[in-house]
C-alpha cells in the first residue's frame, strides 16, 4: 500500500515538472570506467548542475539532468550510462525511495573546494588520492605548512592528509633511511619552514598544525586522511603537551613520562593506544596492524559494513561500491586496532572476524573525519622509490573507489547526518 502511495506521488511529481530526460551513470560490475564516473559526476556539480546520488542502487548511481554535453563527455571518457525517460525515471526513483529497500536518494548540490595537504617536491604517485583526483580529471589545490598556519583552510570545503608524519618523527624512517639523500633534504626542508614559521622545531610546528585542522574540522570542514597520517594526527593531538620526538629529531631526549602525560580528550578517533617511543623502531604507536597479524596477503581482504541508506546515509555514501569485499593493502599504518576506536566512530570496513579495522568515519563539531588505512589500493606492498600506478590500468577499483567517494559526499552536507 505505502509502496503503490509512493508511486503515485512520484508520477505527480513528474507530472508537474517539465518533462527532462535523465543521464544514469550506473555504478555496478557493467560500467566501464567507475574512477573517471565520479569525475565527470563532480564536474557537473562544478558547472552549477545537481545531481541525484542512488545510494545502493546499481552500485550507487549517479542520476543527472540529460544535456548533449554531458553525454559526449561520457563517451569520450568512456563512462558507461542510459539514457531515461519519463516512466522508466519514475520507476526507478519509486524503487529507491521504497520503504522496503535499504536504498535511498541523496541530493548532491555544490562541489567542494577541495585541498590536498603535500610537501614542496613531493612525488604525486605517492599519493593515492592525488593519483584518484588528477585520473578522475577533479580540479584541487595543493596547500602545505604554511598555507594551514595562515588560516588558508577555511577557503576549502575538503582536506586530504596522507603519508605526512604529524609527531616531526619524519616517519620514523631514521634507522633505514637516515642517510639517504632525500631522507636528509626532507629533515632540512621541514627544519627550515619551522624557522621561517617562527617555531623552535619541527614537532612544535607539527603541533600548531593539527589544532589548526582539527578547528577546521570542528567548524564544518571534512577531513580524509590515509596511511600514517590518520594515526600521526591523533597521536599527536594526544601529545600536545608533552614531547615524544626522541633528539635525532627534534634535538632534545624526549619525556620519559610521556606516555602517562596523553590526553586522549584531545583525539578525533583513537584512545588508550600505547606510543612506540624507541626512534629506531618504524612505527608510531600500538594503532597500527602489523603484518605478522596480517598472514599471508593472498588472505588479505576487508569486508564493507552495510549500513542503512535512509537512516545512515553519510557512511552508506562512504562505502557505495560494486564489491563488498576488497583486496586488502599494506602502508605505513595499514590498519587500524579495533580496541583502540572510540566508541562514537563509525567503522566503515573491517577483515571480518579480526579485530583489524581498515576504514572509519566520525563526526567532530559540525565537521567530519574519515581515516582510511593503507598506502596505495592497487599496490600492495607500496615502498619508498616505487613506480606510480597507472590508474588506466585500475579504472574499476573498488579501492581507489571508496576514496572517490569522499570528495562528493561534502556535496549533499546539508543532509540531516544521524548523531
Amino acid at each position: 500500500m505505502k509502496k503503490s502511495f509512493l508511486i503515485i506521488l512520484t508520477l505527480l511529481y513528474f507530472q508537474s515538472v517539465p518533462a527532462q530526460d535523465k543521464v544514469l551513470i550506473y555504478m555496478d560490475l557493467k560500467q566501464t570506467d567507475h574512477l573517471k564516473a565520479y569525475g565527470v559526476t563532480f564536474n557537473e556539480l562544478k558547472k552549477g548542475h545537481t545531481a541525484d546520488w542512488l545510494l545502493n542502487y546499481r552500485g550507487g548511481a549517479f542520476m543527472l539532468d540529460y544535456t548533449d554535453q554531458l553525454a559526449l563527455t561520457c563517451r569520450i571518457k568512456d563512462v558507461a550510462f542510459d539514457i531515461v525517460k519519463g516512466s522508466e525515471i519514475v520507476e526507478i526513483y519509486s524503487l529507491v525511495q521504497s520503504e522496503d529497500q535499504n536504498m535511498e536518494v541523496v541530493r548532491l548540490e555544490k562541489a567542494p573546494e577541495i585541498a590536498v595537504f603535500v610537501p614542496e617536491g613531493y612525488l604525486p604517485w605517492d599519493d593515492a588520492v592525488s593519483l584518484a583526483l588528477d585520473y578522475a580529471e577533479v580540479p584541487y589545490s595543493k596547500i602545505w605548512l604554511k598555507e594551514i598556519l595562515r588560516g588558508d583552510l577555511s577557503k576549502y570545503d575538503w582536506l586530504h592528509l596522507h603519508h605526512e608524519d604529524f609527531t616531526g618523527q619524519y616517519g620514523k624512517f631514521y634507522a633505514s633511511f637516515r642517510n639517504a639523500q632525500w631522507y636528509v633534504e626532507q629533515q632540512l626542508l621541514y627544519e627550515r619552514e619551522a624557522e621561517i614559521l617562527g617555531f623552535s622545531k619541527v614537532s612544535e610546528m607539527e603541533k600548531a598544525v593539527v589544532v589548526n585542522i582539527r578547528d577546521y574540522i570542528a567548524e564544518g570542514g571534512f577531513l580524509f586522511a590515509m596511511c600514517s597520517a590518520a594515526d600521526s594526527y591523533d597521536i599527536a593531538l594526544s601529545a600536545l603537551s608533552v614531547d615524544i620526538a626522541d633528539r635525532m629529531y627534534d634535538g632534545d631526549p624526549p619525556d620519559p613520562d610521556a606516555q602517562e602525560k596523553l590526553n586522549f580528550e584531545n583525539t578525533l578517533a583513537f584512545e588508550n593506544f600505547k606510543l612506540e617511543m624507541n626512534p629506531m623502531v618504524y612505527e608510531y604507536s600500538d594503532i597500527d596492524i602489523q603484518p605478522q597479524e596480517i598472514g599471508n596477503q593472498n588472505n588479505d581482504y576487508f569486508s564493507l559494513f552495510d549500513y542503512s541508506a535512509k537512516y545512515d546515509p553519510v557512511p552508506t555514501m562512504l562505502i557505495q561500491n560494486h564489491v563488498n569485499v576488497i583486496r586488502g593493502f599494506m602502508g605505513q599504518t595499514t590498519m587500524f586496532r579495533k580496541e583502540l576506536l572510540k566508541k562514537s566512530v563509525y567503522v566503515l570496513a573491517e577483515r571480518a572476524g579480526t579485530n583489524q579495522v581498515k576504514y572509519i568515519h566520525g563526526n567532530f563539531g559540525r565537521g567530519t573525519f574519515t581515516f582510511y588505512g593503507g598506502h596505495d589500493p592497487e599496490d600492495y606492498t607500496h615502498a619508498v622509490g616505487d613506480p606510480p600506478t597507472d590508474l588506466s590500468l585500475f579504472k574499476n577499483s573498488p579501492g581507489y573507489r571508496l576514496i572517490l567517494n569522499n570528495i562528493l559526499f561534502p556535496a549533499a552536507k546539508k543532509k540531516k547526518q544521524k548523531t
